[in-house]
């Protein structure tokens, strides 16, 4: 009840002129606007049944779409040009506050999906960390978002993965598409691709995930004959359909697709690569900032925090170089104190319990759903990140930390874990994210849609507030978040440099070493995963730099009537939204604080 009166009390407010006297003619949400916002999100569950799972609308459980094909590519292509040619029909200045800023978002998202759709991205169905044979493995699980309670929810499973054998058929046949036009993957990538597919692949009922949520079947909740009903189709499925399809996939990778991948790095080396690049870094970063602005911010950005380092390493007396200091920290066993993977996730619920005080002294508003961390489950965890999970509004399934913990015995200490858990736990994405959800004044596509400049910029910020909430108050743990900011900056210079300048692979992973704590095996892992994904990660920096010279502004503008909770607490209910269209919500919001 709390939030619903904070988004009344700031719709009165935004009704107000700038003498803050209430016009008599208070402009109202618009219910034609609306509907076409719902009837959107009603369309777009019923094309992206997986999406809807995520998001916790079990309607369509039993479903999946295989979104990289020439027809349902059309099939988008007409949804986003309807809903365009619908909203561009409102008049946005005569919209209330929050429907303008809706219209905006969703004019903008229209046009930039069309945009896409221009690229051929579907030529490269899948790779080593965005992959839909990975992402149906977890939940597959018994442990993500497919719910596994009743004997519906197990058939609806069983439907679902018989579509797999479809899925992978026709990745095959994209991937050759990509072979023909010059569209394809680099080999490490690759060479990444086939394991997993292998493991995915094994017929061993206790190693392999998808056998999982049998053991979900208990007497108290099935009776014996659902049970053996359910198990006999549930392994059906699993041998049929499934792990077939991840060993055909496994052979032609390593067989057809290997021998074709390419030896060049960056996305600039394909047809209409540099064009490409282009759109993600606006897409991603939701700016108008080009290739060279970003990679020389970064360049900027990495001297700075390298002179802090530097100041960090004499301050606790150590000899040596900046790179025989990451060395230090690297292998010293004194930062390396876990034996199992609990004592790891203890750690981090620790860091939970230090910094709870002044959480609330910087958050008016906290969630309401509920938060777990988990360690990643091992079929993943070799080439998975450290990451958040959201949960469902109705608290079915809490928001997850999960930490992949391949060997709790070399979990370093200095790897910056007070600033990992603030950034991908609380009060970074598990705050933005359930609030978002939480709000109800927003349609659904915006309750459940994600900018990264915004919501990874959001988490990015939030590793900054380590000393004001009580952390980093070790030196090496502080100089752990420096290094996942100097990470951030790096990723500035080695995306763009990679995907636009000619930098190598095994460049990229040399300049990260040399200005990271890393070892080799983490940093190829990362420098792949930029190679796989590009623009992504420029969004965190350039986002949490702008969040950064949003509070200063403020803070200068607006003197002692600057309240950090509250620029907090009005940053995050609207939702992730582009970073233009969120500094113009929070100019309107610092003017009625003076």
């Amino acid at each position: 009840m709390r939030l619903v009166f904070f988004v009344l009390s700031v719709c009165l407010l935004l009704a107000c002129n700038t003498n803050d006297k209430a016009t008599p003619d208070a402009v109202k949400p618009n219910e034609d606007l609306s509907k076409l916002f719902n009837n959107y999100s009603e369309e777009r569950m019923k094309l992206f049944p997986l999406e809807a799972t995520q998001n916790g609308d079990n309607r369509y459980n039993d479903q999946m779409e295989i979104a990289f094909t020439d027809s349902f590519r059309d099939k988008l292509r007409a949804f986003y040009s309807n809903y365009l040619n619908r909203v561009v029909k409102f008049e946005a200045e005569e919209l209330d506050d929050n429907d303008r800023i809706s219209y905006n978002i969703f004019k903008r998202e229209m046009e930039m999906q069309l945009e896409n759709l221009k690229f051929h991205d579907n030529y490269i169905p899948f790779n080593q960390f965005w992959a839909r044979p990975l992402d149906l493995g977890q939940l597959g699980s018994g442990e993500s978002s497919q719910p596994f309670k009743t004997d519906t929810d197990y058939y609806n499973w069983i439907s679902r993965v018989k579509v797999f054998a479809a899925w992978a058929d026709s990745a095959i046949v994209y991937f050759k598409k990509g072979i023909d036009a010059g569209v394809v993957l680099p080999k490490p990538l690759v060479l990444k691709m086939i394991p997993q597919m292998n493991d995915l692949a094994n017929t061993d009922t206790s190693k392999n995930i998808y056998f999982a949520p049998l053991k979900k079947l208990s007497p108290s909740s099935f009776s014996q004959a659902t049970k053996d009903s359910i198990s006999k189709n549930f392994v059906a499925a699993i041998n049929s359909y499934v792990l077939p399809s991840y060993k055909k996939l496994a052979a032609f990778l390593q067989s057809e697709y290997l021998p074709k991948a390419r030896t060049t790095t960056g996305i600039g080396d394909i047809p209409e690569g540099k064009e490409r690049y282009a759109y993600l870094v606006k897409s991603w970063t939701t700016t108008n900032k080009t290739p060279d602005e970003i990679y020389n911010t970064g360049l900027s950005e990495v001297k700075r925090i390298r002179t802090e380092m530097e100041r960090i390493k004499n301050e606790v007396g150590f000899n040596g170089d900046l790179k025989a200091f990451f060395e230090y920290m690297r292998t010293d066993p004194k930062f390396k104190p876990f034996k199992t993977p609990g004592d790891v996730l203890n750690a981090f619920h620790n860091i939970h319990k230090t910094m709870e005080p002044n959480l609330k002294k910087m958050f008016g508003r906290t969630p309401g759903i509920p938060f777990e961390i988990r360690q990643t489950e091992a079929f993943r965890a070799a080439s998975a990140s450290a990451e958040y999970n959201k949960g469902t509004l109705d608290g079915s399934r809490p928001g997850i930390f999960y930490v992949p913990i391949l060997d709790a015995t070399k979990f370093n200490i200095t790897s910056g874990m007070e600033s990992l858990f603030l950034h991908e736990a609380i009060p970074g994405h598990h705050y933005q994210i359930s609030l978002q959800m939480e709000n109800k004044d927003l349609p659904k596509f915006r309750q459940f849609a994600w900018y990264g400049a915004y919501g990874e910029g959001w988490a990015l910020y939030c590793e900054s507030l380590g000393k004001e909430l009580g952390l980093y108050t070790d030196p090496y743990q502080y100089m752990g978040a420096l290094g996942d900011e100097m990470h951030r900056a790096v990723r500035l210079v080695v995306d763009v440099g990679m995907h636009l300048k000619g930098m190598t692979r095994e460049e990229a992973i040399k300049y990260m070493m040399e200005n990271e704590a890393l070892d080799e095996q983490g940093t190829t892992a990362e420098i792949e995963r930029y190679m796989a994904i590009p623009g992504q990660a420029l969004s965190y920096k350039i986002g949490a730099l702008k969040i950064w010279e949003l509070r200063n502004k403020y803070t200068n503008q607006l003197g002692n009537k600057f309240k950090l909770s509250t620029f907090h607490d009005d940053f995050l209910k609207d939702g992730v939204m582009p970073l233009e269209i969120a500094e113009r919500k929070m100019d309107s919001w610092a003017e009625k604080q003076k």
